[in-house]
C-alpha cells in the first residue's frame, strides 16, 4: 500500500439543522445548538409515535441551481447541489478541469427523492393514469440522482461512483472518492452525501419500535447519544460535500488543504440486517488503521455514529472501548442534529475537520448520564473540550449491517 497517492481535502459545504454555513455550523457545536424540532403535520398520522425531527431551512435558496439542472431534482439532490456548489467554490478549482475527465464523483443517499416517488406513484395508481406525471419524475426518485445531478450540474466527466447504502452511503462516498484518487484514477472527487426530510423516513424506523417518543414536547432534549434515558434516533436532512484532490495536484496550484485522508474501510458484518454486530464493528476500525498506517494509541479524537438507539450504541461502544481503550475523547453529533441519514457521514467528517482545525472538541448535546451497561468511554459532556487534535476517527454504521470507519488528518491552518 505504500505506493498510494495522497489524498486531502480542498473545499467544505454543508447544509444541516443547525446551519447552512461552515461558520453557522462551528457555532453550533460550540455553543451546544440543537437543530431538532416538533412537527405538528405528524399528529395526523396514525400510530405514528415519534414527532420530531430535523429540518434544514434552505428557503429561497434553490434558485441558485439554474433552472434546468433543477427541473430533475427532487428535494434531496437540491441538498446535495447546494452543498457541492460551496465546496467546489471553496475549493478554488476551475470550472474548466471541473469539466474533465480530471474530475469524478462519488456521492451517497439512503435512496432517491422519497417524497417525489410516493407522489408520483400516488397519482398512478390512484387515478390509474399517467396523466400529470411529469417526464423528470424517475430522475428525481432514482436511488442515484445525486451523483447524476452533481456530474451532471458540474459536467464531470471522470469516474462515477452513486452508493445508496443507508447511513454509510456519505461515508463511503468520501471513502470510495479517497480510493479512487488514491489508486489514480482521477486528481478531483465531488465526495459526500445527502438526505431529504419526509415523513416515511421516520415512519420506517418508526414501525421498529426505533425512533425518539418521549421527547415529543422537548424536541431539544432528543437524541441522546450513549445516554441511559436515550429512546431512540431521530431523523433529519441534510448534506454534505468533501471536495477530495490528489496531494501533489493541490499543492501544484497553491491549494488551500483542510485536511488529508490517511485511510478508510468499510465491511459488512454478515450479521444481522438491523441489528450492530461489535465484532463486524471493531474489524472494521482495525482494518481503516491498518489502511492509514497509524495506531489505536495515536488517535485523538473519535467523532461517533451513535444514533441513540438502545443495541445500536451499546455495540458501538463496545467496539469503540475494544479498539480505543478508554482515554481517546469522543462525541457523538446527532445530539445536535439527529441522524441525517445517508448524509450523516459526511456531514460528520467536516464537522471532524471544522473541530479539529478550530480546536475544540464538541460535547455530546444531551448525554447527561453515559449508560452504565456499556464499556466506559471517554465521553465530552456538558461543554465543548477546548483542545484541538491533528488525527481523528469519524466512524458510521448502516442497516444492512454495513460499516465504515474513515481516518482523517487535519491540517491547523
Amino acid at each position: 500500500m505504500g505506493d498510494k497517492q495522497r489524498v486531502v481535502v480542498t473545499g467544505m459545504g454543508l447544509r444541516t439543522p443547525v446551519g447552512n454555513t461552515v461558520k453557522d455550523v462551528t457555532d453550533a457545536l460550540k455553543t451546544g445548538k440543537s437543530g431538532i424540532r416538533y412537527m405538528p403535520d405528524w399528529e395526523k398520522i396514525e400510530r405514528m409515535r415519534t414527532k420530531v425531527a430535523g429540518v434544514c431551512d434552505i428557503e429561497g435558496e434553490g434558485a441558485s441551481i439554474p433552472r434546468h439542472f433543477r427541473r430533475s431534482m427532487g428535494r434531496v439532490a437540491i441538498l446535495a447541489a447546494l452543498a457541492a456548489m460551496d465546496a467546489v467554490k471553496d475549493s478554488g478549482i476551475g470550472a474548466g478541469e471541473i469539466a474533465s475527465p480530471a474530475c469524478g464523483v462519488s456521492f451517497g443517499s439512503t435512496a432517491g427523492s422519497t417524497s417525489e416517488q410516493v407522489l408520483q406513484m400516488a397519482r398512478m395508481i390512484q387515478n390509474q393514469s399517467l396523466a400529470g406525471v411529469p417526464s423528470s419524475a424517475f430522475l428525481k426518485g432514482m436511488s442515484h440522482t445525486c451523483a447524476s445531478n452533481l456530474a451532471t450540474m458540474f459536467h464531470c466527466r471522470g469516474p462515477f461512483i452513486a452508493s445508496c447504502t443507508a447511513c454509510v452511503s456519505g461515508s463511503q462516498g468520501i471513502g470510495f472518492g479517497y480510493e479512487a484518487i488514491s489508486r489514480g484514477k482521477a486528481p478531483i472527487m465531488i465526495t459526500g452525501g445527502a438526505e431529504e426530510m419526509y415523513f416515511m423516513h421516520a415512519a420506517i424506523f418508526d414501525v421498529l419500535m426505533a425512533t425518539s417518543s418521549n421527547y415529543n414536547g422537548r424536541p431539544r432534549e432528543t437524541p441522546r447519544p450513549f445516554d441511559v434515558a436515550r429512546d431512540g434516533l431521530v431523523v433529519s436532512e441534510g448534506a454534505g460535500c468533501l471536495i477530495l484532490e490528489e496531494y501533489d495536484h493541490a499543492r501544484r496550484r497553491g491549494a488551500n488543504v483542510y485536511a488529508e485522508i490517511l485511510g478508510f474501510w468499510t465491511n459488512s458484518s454478515g450479521m444481522h440486517l438491523t441489528d450492530s454486530d461489535p465484532g463486524g464493528l471493531e474489524e472494521c476500525m482495525r482494518a481503516a488503521l491498518k489502511d492509514a498506517g497509524v495506531r489505536a494509541e495515536d488517535v485523538e479524537h473519535i467523532c461517533a455514529h451513535a444514533t441513540a438507539t438502545k443495541g445500536g450504541d451499546k455495540a458501538e461502544a463496545m467496539a469503540t472501548q475494544s479498539v480505543y481503550g478508554s482515554k481517546t475523547p469522543v462525541t457523538a453529533l446527532k445530539g445536535n442534529m439527529g441522524h441525517t441519514l445517508g448524509a450523516s457521514g459526511a456531514i460528520e467528517a467536516i464537522c471532524a475537520i471544522l473541530m479539529g482545525r478550530e480546536g475544540f472538541m464538541s460535547h455530546t448535546l444531551n448525554l447527561v448520564e453515559p449508560d452504565p451497561d456499556f464499556p466506559p468511554l471517554h465521553h465530552i459532556m456538558k461543554e465543548p473540550l477546548d483542545q484541538g487534535f491533528s488525527l481523528g476517527i469519524n466512524n458510521n454504521f448502516a442497516f444492512g449491517g454495513v460499516n465504515t470507519s474513515l481516518v482523517i488528518k487535519n491540517v491547523r491552518p
